[in-house]
């Protein structure tokens, strides 16, 4: 098979021709001349996704279900489609063919992955997510993580049908849209927390113009008028990156009725908090943390590493955010939920504090907690107290 696809690919070099189907099955035949038809379509449309698609990986990324594809070296792949990791069936035909997909994938990114820059994170066309490694830093062989964007934003009443929301929590969540609430979707890797966010920004006004900056464009919310700066890392000479501190300062020049930071992991915290303390009401985006109670510990380490001091970190946060909402997944990588959706508010100290407001169980029962009537306040007329 690999000299068959070698000279397969020498000839399409030659003609210089884009390897469409229909060209890839003229090479192959006139290399094969004994095969038949069924047997030249079946290996053009495998050698084609070596060419130009990803591989034996293709009918894994079409699939509609599958999140993530995860490889660690020729002979291990994993897929996550909704219920955890499972190891699938395919592997890779040596380390060499993983090493030569993971360079081209990287290159259609137009970024560089070699024995000198041996790591790479770039969005593929389509909006793929990949993270490749090589060998020697990936010991066992070449890994790649792949994170598919969801082809649609989830309804509200799909995550309640999931699980993920509780039916006493949608309305709640709903609320934080209508009442344009300042909010964060925390979590730990994996938990959902853009599919969420996607969703409740699919509920937001269609007369307002959202705003969406992003490391990797992964928010897919079903609104009209939506607008998406991606950030760029530099090119191989160390020039033309953008980040996503430069993105939310563009963004508040361009209207929008509510910025939204996808995630929240640099010094872009520092902007966003001075954005929603002057005036940008409904301000969102989701932020890595393991519990609710981590959130202030976390936004202070990003924005004290962006020139913050302590005590200005916690004057903007207590004026500029309202709400937690906190998201976990079932342990053995099973149902995504939320757990608690909690209010910041600052102690005497002047610190921010988190104050959990309702408890959400592992079979959707909604349980009150101290700040249960603040909540109810802060949300007025668009949420019934338990």
């Amino acid at each position: 098979m690999t000299r068959l696809s070698d000279a397969v690919r020498d000839r399409l070099a030659d003609t210089g021709d884009e390897p469409t189907a229909g060209r890839v099955a003229a090479a192959l035949r006139a290399e094969e001349r004994m095969l038949g038809d069924r047997e030249i379509l079946t290996l053009a449309e495998e050698m084609r996704a070596e060419f130009v698609g990803a591989g034996p990986l293709e009918p894994l990324l079409r699939s509609p279900d599958v999140t993530d594809v995860l490889v660690n070296g020729p002979n291990e792949v994993w897929v996550d489609a909704g219920g955890g990791l499972v190891r699938a069936s395919l592997r890779f035909q040596d380390e060499a063919t993983l090493r030569r997909l993971a360079q081209r994938l990287t290159a259609a990114a137009g970024r560089r992955l070699d024995d000198a820059s041996p790591y790479a994170d770039a969005r593929l066309p389509g909006g793929v997510r990949l993270h490749a490694v090589l060998p020697p830093v990936a010991a066992s062989g070449t890994c790649l993580s792949l994170r598919l964007p969801r082809r649609r934003a989830f309804t509200l009443d799909e995550l309640i049908q999931t699980g993920t929301v509780p039916p006493e929590g949608a309305a709640l969540l709903a609320a934080l849209i209508k009442t344009r609430a300042a909010f964060l979707i925390t979590g730990g890797t994996g938990t959902g927390k853009t599919t969420l966010l996607s969703s409740l920004l699919s509920l937001a006004d269609p007369a307002e113009r959202l705003l969406l900056v992003e490391d990797s464009a992964e928010l897919r919310p079903d609104h009209p008028h939506v607008v998406r700066l991606e950030a760029r890392p530099p090119n191989v000479e160390g020039a033309g990156g953008v980040t996503l501190n430069d993105l939310v300062r563009q963004a508040l020049r361009m209207r929008p009725d509510r910025l939204v930071v996808g995630e929240v992991r640099g010094s872009e915290v520092g902007v966003l908090l001075q954005a929603l303390n002057t005036g940008h009401e409904g301000g969102c985006g989701t932020l890595h943390a393991n519990t609710a109670a981590d959130v202030p510990a976390r936004l202070e380490a990003l924005a004290c590493a962006a020139g913050l001091s302590r005590e200005a970190v916690h004057s903007q946060l207590a004026a500029a955010l309202d709400i937690v909402v906190h998201l976990v997944r079932e342990p053995g990588g099973g149902r995504r939920r939320v757990a608690e959706i909690c209010l910041l508010r600052r102690a005497a100290d002047g610190l921010v504090g988190v104050v959990p407001a309702v408890a959400f169980t592992a079979d959707g029962e909604m349980i009150a907690a101290a700040g249960e009537h603040a909540l109810a306040t802060r949300l007025p007329g668009h949420w019934r107290t338990p």
